[in-house]
């Protein structure tokens, strides 16, 4: 029996695979980390659309433009002063009429009260006028920012062209036309 179990302890080590100790692993080259350039991606026109709504010019810098936002605070500014400018003078002509029909002395003496009142009806105008002009600058603000977003995974390369070039064809042998084609490659 000893022989036996000597006999199979034998056998199975015999038949057991050698250990080896693991291969190296394997080094893979290292390429350097570079940022990834993310101006080629489309923008988002929601957020873009957002952000200019929130502060006029935001959604511009986001889309890159941010050379339009000086232009967007002048135009802000000057229709602030004009609105400040109309809403003063109209005030003035205001009171001036109230100090007519109150029989007191005014700043316009050469004025009637059909002069007053012409003049507080124009300047109240045009004071609402650049309201207007004021919705108007931050609209364009909204839209401006909305379509430069969408607009912005246009491809504008050369492979792009628009040709005119003359043009012949012959329908028959006695049927021929000369003329003009227009063709776009992509």
């Amino acid at each position: 029996m000893g022989l036996l179990l000597l006999y199979l302890n034998m056998s199975s080590v015999s038949f057991a695979q050698e250990s080896k100790p693991p291969p190296p692993p394997v080094e893979k080259p290292k390429i350097p980390k570079s940022k990834p350039d993310y101006s080629l991606l489309p923008k988002n026109p929601k957020k873009a659309t957002i952000l200019s709504a929130i502060l006029p010019g935001a959604g511009q810098i986001y889309n890159g433009k941010s050379w339009k936002v000086p232009l967007i605070y002048g135009g802000l500014i000057t229709d602030v002063y004009f609105i400040n400018f109309n809403n003063r003078r109209y005030q003035i002509f205001k009171q001036a009429l109230a100090d007519f029909d109150d029989e007191l002395p005014n700043d316009f003496p050469s004025l009637n009260r059909d002069g007053l009142v012409r003049n507080v009806n124009y300047w109240r105008k045009s004071r609402d006028l650049t309201y207007l002009v004021l919705v108007g600058i931050y609209a364009l603000n909204l839209i401006d920012a909305n379509v430069d977003a969408h607009l912005s995974g246009f491809d504008v390369s050369d492979d792009i062209a628009l040709k005119i070039e003359p043009h012949y064809e012959s329908f028959s042998s006695n049927n021929k036309s000369v003329g003009l084609s227009l063709k776009l490659n992509f």
